[in-house]
């Protein structure tokens, strides 16, 4: 499975300037397969390290972060020779072992020239918790995360269709009718099957809906056992009503995160914690409200009001229930829920390509969805579900923050038309 990553760790691997490799993720998003994958396709070997089962590895580490000692004790246990430049050292899980984060930065200092990649799933969370002393200067880092919806289409073997979306994103023309209907059909597919590399195989193998269910439970099954595990029995309960409380939170009118959703009489200082760990897991996605629209608008971020999504759609359709029908249905229906799950969609696509989620509210009279930093300049960004996009607050953002021009993203084919860049569903990864 193609994945965008594979640049990055190719240019990691070449770089002079390369200290070993930390690659944050939630679980299930596709980090082992593509580092052995890539470990297979550039270097002689991989020797393989699954920090969750290597206990006695751990222990040996107790006492001992020498990076010679480490390799020679490795090469000794494994039977496998490590040749620098040539043996690529894969440390898995390593969130379960504080020491083997710890052995990184001497790897960084006394033998440079061993290639070396960590992988953690509740790395966030394990830091934070626990205290670890993370190597800070002296490790690369690389987030990953679901398949976007241009991963998606390599994936269901599209190529030439996610080229033609980037190539009309650039001149703003519209795609052939035909075209258009054929990528908003696949963005409807994902919408359903999401990014999750085992829910897209199986639905590449099956071309089946009801048989991706099985597998997306298993995923959210995977992450309910790591809230008991990496998390005190209290926490863990509040943890799941917080992750729970995601659909009903987004159904609201107002979609801010209120914590009385989650339990009568919930508060920040009750589950503050609990949000955190989701965030840091990365299994949730925390949207910030912003006062103002000026630069940088990190500055300007309320710290207090945000909404919460999920990190991948195919998770909160299943999550949610809502009928499949609904989402694939040629008819516009009148959804609000259909219409908070466009916007998670969003949310996702924004996160993978590396903004900060944020969004504007004018005394509750007017709401931009998201606001982006692009080239300088603070761009507001409106989403809709169909083809009906009337809305004033675009205006609003504009006349009162001056900004270039705007974006919408809808059903629509692309187009630019006073000062409001048309943006299709299916090509917001392209933003």
């Amino acid at each position: 499975m193609k994945r965008r990553v594979s640049k990055s760790l190719l240019e990691w691997k070449s770089s002079s300037r390369r200290m070993p490799l930390i690659i944050n993720g939630a679980r299930q998003v596709g980090k082992t397969y593509i580092v052995e994958q890539f470990g297979g396709e550039y270097y002689e070997s991989v020797l393989y390290l699954n920090m969750e089962i290597e206990t006695t590895f751990c222990k040996f580490l107790e006492t001992e972060l020498s990076p010679k000692k480490i390799i020679q004790y490795l090469e000794a246990t494994l039977l496998q020779e490590i040749v620098p430049g040539k043996t690529l050292i894969f440390i898995d899980e390593i969130q379960a072992c504080e020491r083997a984060l710890t052995s990184l930065k001497y790897f960084c200092e006394q033998m440079p020239e061993h290639h070396i990649i960590a992988a953690g799933s509740l790395l966030g969370v394990a830091i934070n918790r626990e205290k670890y002393s993370f190597p800070v200067g002296k490790v690369n880092e690389i987030n990953m995360f679901p398949l976007d919806f241009e991963e998606f289409l390599w994936a269901m073997n599209m190529e030439k269709l996610a080229e033609e979306i980037k190539s009309h994103y650039a001149s703003n023309e519209a795609m052939p009718e035909a075209l258009h209907e054929v990528a908003l059909d696949m963005y409807q597919k994902y919408f359903i099957v999401g990014g999750m590399p085992a829910a897209v195989t199986t639905f590449i193998e099956t071309e089946s809906y009801l048989k991706i269910q099985p597998v997306q439970n298993e995923i959210l099954n995977e992450y309910i056992a790591d809230m008991a595990k990496y998390a005190d029995p209290a926490t863990s309960i509040k943890i799941r009503a917080c992750y729970n409380s995601i659909p009903a939170q987004l159904a609201k009118e107002n979609a801010k995160f209120q914590y009385k959703v989650v339990q009568r009489g919930g508060t920040a200082t009750i589950f503050g914690e609990a949000i955190e760990w989701l965030i840091l897991a990365g299994i949730a996605l925390k949207c910030q409200r912003l006062e103002h629209g000026y630069i940088p608008i990190n500055a300007y971020a309320d710290l207090i009001n945000f909404k919460l999504y999920m990190a991948d759609i195919g998770i909160l359709t299943l999550r949610s229930k809502i009928p499949l029908q609904t989402i694939l249905s040629p008819i516009e229906v009148d959804n609000t829920f259909l219409g908070a799950m466009t916007e998670n969609y969003i949310a996702q696509v924004f996160v993978t390509k590396g903004y900060d989620l944020m969004y504007w509210q004018s005394d509750g009279k007017a709401e931009v969805d998201f606001v982006l930093q692009i080239d300088g300049a603070v761009i507001p960004i409106e989403v809709k579900k169909g083809t009906r996009n009337r809305s004033k607050s675009l205006g609003v953002f504009v006349e009162k923050y001056k900004s270039p021009y705007s974006i919408r993203i809808s059903k629509k084919n692309f187009g630019f038309e006073n000062g409001i860049k048309s943006v299709p569903l299916y090509a917001a990864f392209c933003i």
